[in-house]
């Protein structure tokens, strides 16, 4: 079966807080771990009433120190909001006390609106331009002789594995150029998946890190028990899609029976679109879909996101996902 790993926002449901979300994301990461999923990822947004893992670093920490042999990493850290020498001692750090088990991904995206960005990094002058320059320099600071004078402590010599996150062809032309894996957020944005595999397989160049191509794309599943629980938990996410895509974002909200069906035809169509790639069903149909669409897309791994509002649901979902990785 191919691989599968969890991308987490750490969703705060309405009616919910952060710390219950954080209780839940290491509720998730435990079972992951126990069900056999290689790697338990946490994504950097800001001013997101709905999501909680902004200090992503920080939460990693949180996740590894509760979990003993699952791969805790970022997917990703949005580069142009930092500089390289601070993700370079915060995952030097990270290394130094999980070693062997801190993933870095890394994002050009801002991860937030205008406002929010400048109050991150207050200047924007060309940031996400300077994105591969940032990436390299960050990597020079991991590596065991850094030819630069500034020291990353902790930092330097931890080779932290570097991922080079992506919805377009700019990411997968960077991951090729660079040789460093390559994940897709096909989950939300698969508008250019296979183009942007092709063109990363076609010009990677093996590296010290990775001698051939590999690619990990995003997936969304909603498994429960029957199709017609499934599709009511799916409801939450699409929900929260339609209301941050209209500008209102918001707290994950509870699931509406029938929800799709309350739908305009635009906004039906953004959702067909937009979530493609999506898993709903019992836990044959959604792991049948899965391996399908890894077969499709020559997938060397699939991350898992399964924004569902009751997480007793979603430890089901992921538990119903992964049953046959034991295997």
């Amino acid at each position: 079966m191919t691989p599968l790993s969890v991308l987490d926002l750490s969703p705060i449901a309405e009616g919910g807080d952060a710390r219950q979300s954080f209780r839940n994301t290491v509720d998730l990461a435990r079972q992951a771990e126990q069900l056999g999923y290689r790697r338990f990822w946490l994504a950097e947004h800001h001013g997101m009433p709905g999501i909680a893992s902004a200090a992503t670093a920080v939460l990693i920490g949180h996740v590894a120190g509760h979990t003993s042999t699952i791969r805790v990493g970022a997917g990703g850290i949005m580069l142009p909001n930092h500089s390289p020498l601070v993700i370079a001692e915060q995952f030097g750090t990270l290394a130094s006390l999980y070693p062997d088990r801190i993933d870095l991904g890394l994002g050009r995206a801002p991860g937030s609106d205008q406002a929010t960005a400048r109050a991150l990094r207050r200047n924007l002058s060309a940031s996400a331009d300077e994105f591969p320059r940032d990436v390299v320099e960050l990597m020079d600071f991991l590596s065991d002789t850094p030819r630069q004078s500034v020291q990353a402590v902790p930092g330097r010599g931890t080779r932290v594995p570097v991922w080079i996150l992506g919805s377009s062809l700019f990411g997968a032309q960077l991951a090729a150029m660079l040789g460093l894996p390559y994940a897709f957020a096909s989950h939300f944005a698969p508008a250019q998946m296979m183009d942007a595999i092709t063109l990363y397989r076609a010009n990677f160049q093996p590296s010290e890190q990775l001698a051939r191509p590999y690619v990990m794309l995003g997936f969304n599943v909603f498994a429960a028990d029957s199709q017609e629980e499934a599709a009511l938990l799916a409801s939450s996410m699409q929900q929260a899609f339609v209301k941050l895509r209209s500008g209102r974002p918001g707290r994950l909200p509870p699931p509406v029976p029938g929800y799709p069906g309350t739908l305009g035809p635009q906004e039906r169509a953004m959702l067909d679109q937009v979530l493609s790639c999506t898993a709903i069903g019992d836990g044959d149909s959604v792991r049948a879909q899965m391996e399908a669409f890894a077969q499709r897309t020559g997938a060397d791994e699939l991350m898992i996101t399964s924004q569902i509002f009751d997480p007793q649901a979603r430890l089901r979902s992921y538990a119903l996902a992964g049953a046959a990785l034991r295997a």
